[in-house]
């Protein structure tokens, strides 16, 4: 293993103890300053990402103001205590099956995190984006290693974060980048790495869980993979605003040219729909927008020509895709229809087109679309339902429930390409939409990046500050009390 390599990693491993060690408070300043730094260079990065992504203006603003709001609401978890989940039993010679010890339990962070960053969210998902924040909000040292679509905003983003994060009081390499898929791959075998993160493609997801889990002490590794996001669009959805319906999908589908995690890749509704000239009219007032570099672009063309050539498929808006001198692929939205028979005949219809792509898939009046998700569908990031106001019915009732066994969030009368930044968020799902459980959106995200200890009859001077009786940090501590075993389950009568 190279000599930058080792020290990289055992750099962050001296950091991890003392920051691990450090008044939260102090911790959740620093989230704030490494905010407020990213907002005050606001205009000098995003000049870089768009010269490097190919990205807008607006969406660009837009999510660099939505990192720096997630790494002050982690600034507030921090602060507030509750993350650490605190509890405390105390010794209880009567314990109802036989004495107890004083036991005194906490969440302690894992140490070394390294953080894969994605090409298609430059802010969010990149250097200081939803998993850094999450992990340095755990009191774990982050490596970043950087995603070869935008590099120099990765270096500029880096050296003005990690800046804020040391000039506020935090230990010299709690924050650290590296470049290159060699050195992503050599760190992410190496001893001193406590876990793993990523957000990317299926098979490069894959590829790197698989070395995570193959080390001689496996790490925990969450990655945020393949989506296709199933919407369910019923008929009297349709009758009620079907225009409205066709205008807010080509939308969706079409925003960032498609580049997103929740784009809404397949579309289920009625036939007969009659959707066809408001799709086909919204997607014809799209102006082409540049794919992420020339690998997406190649990618993005393979697949759709695929699509388009598949049997059974039959063109709404055919969509355009050009490439300039520089191999730089720029396209318009294309949307295609099915039926519900073709796309369960054909499994390359099911699988994410990374790009500003869908398909409308048709189903009879009397489909069981309970049955259709669970034939068709493994995990997805999300899956949503398009109702008419006030619809409601057993069917629906239980087509909910089997879209929650395969998505993290399910979504109604919305559109899944909107992701909030908040604590209730679940942006997360079973395989292949992840690869564990967890979320990389929302205050949950922070449980990725720690682990439970207990503390068993230990003297107050040798006790970690959460768990300390002085409680010195000040966050909530839930108690056992002695006696109270003798009453267990009589709340299950009250």
């Amino acid at each position: 293993m190279p000599d930058d390599i080792d020290q990289i990693a055992s750099r962050a491993a001296a950091a991890a103890g003392p920051y691990a060690a450090l008044d939260p408070a102090i911790r959740a300043r620093a989230l704030v300053a490494a905010a407020d730094a990213l907002n005050e260079h606001a205009d000098e990065l995003i000049e870089l990402a768009m010269a490097e992504t190919g990205l807008t203006r607006p969406r660009l603003t837009g999510e660099l103001k939505r990192t720096a709001v997630q790494l002050k609401l982690f600034a507030d978890v921090v602060a507030d205590g509750s993350y650490l989940d605190v509890r405390v039993d105390d010794r209880d010679p009567d314990f109802a099956i036989g004495p107890r010890p004083e036991l005194r339990r906490t969440q302690v962070p894992l140490g070394p995190v390294l953080n894969f960053a994605a090409g298609n969210f430059p802010f969010a998902f990149s250097v200081a984006g939803g998993d850094t924040a999450a992990a340095l909000a755990a009191g774990c040292p982050v490596i970043v290693k950087a995603h070869p679509g935008h590099p120099e905003l990765s270096r500029r983003t880096a050296a003005i974060v990690a800046d804020a994060l040391e000039s506020a009081g935090l230990p010299a390499d709690v924050l650290q980048l590296v470049e290159g898929q060699e050195a992503g791959a050599e760190l992410l075998q190496h001893r001193l790495i406590k876990a793993g993160s990523f957000t990317g493609s299926t098979r490069a997801g894959r590829l790197l869980a698989d070395l995570a889990a193959a080390r001689p002490a496996p790490i925990p590794f969450f990655g945020e993979l393949g989506s296709v996001n199933p919407v369910f669009v019923t008929p009297a959805a349709v009758a009620a605003r079907g225009p409205a319906i066709a205008s807010a999908f080509v939308t969706s589908v079409a925003g960032s040219a498609g580049q997103l995690c929740t784009k809404p890749g397949l579309v289920f509704v009625p036939v007969d729909h009659g959707l066809e000239a408001p799709v086909g009219a919204s997607a014809a007032d799209v102006a082409e927008h540049r794919l992420l570099d020339p690998r997406i672009a190649a990618n993005y063309r393979d697949g759709r020509a695929r699509i388009l050539a598949t049997p059974g498929v039959r063109v709404i808006a055919e969509g355009a895709l050009r490439f300039d001198d520089d191999g730089q692929g720029w396209a318009t939205p294309t949307i295609v229809a099915a039926d519900l028979e073709t796309v369960r005949s054909s499994a390359g219809l099911r699988e994410e087109c990374f790009g500003p792509l869908s398909i409308l898939v048709e189903y009879p009046d009397d489909a069981d679309l309970s049955g259709v998700v669970e034939e068709l569908f493994e995990g997805n990031l999300t899956s949503t339902l398009q109702l008419a106001d006030g619809e409601s019915s057993d069917e629906l009732r239980a087509l909910v429930q089997t879209l929650a066994t395969r998505a993290g969030r399910v979504i109604v009368n919305g559109w899944p390409t909107g992701v909030a930044v908040t604590p209730a968020m679940e942006h997360g799902g079973p395989w292949p939409a992840t690869t564990s459980g967890g979320t990389s959106v929302g205050t949950a995200a922070i449980s990725r990046f720690l682990r439970g200890v207990a503390y068993q009859d230990l003297p107050e001077s040798l006790l970690p500050a959460p768990v300390r009786a002085a409680n010195p940090w000040h966050v909530p501590q839930t108690r056992a009390a002695a006696g109270e075993s003798t009453s267990w389950g009589s709340l299950a009568n009250a």
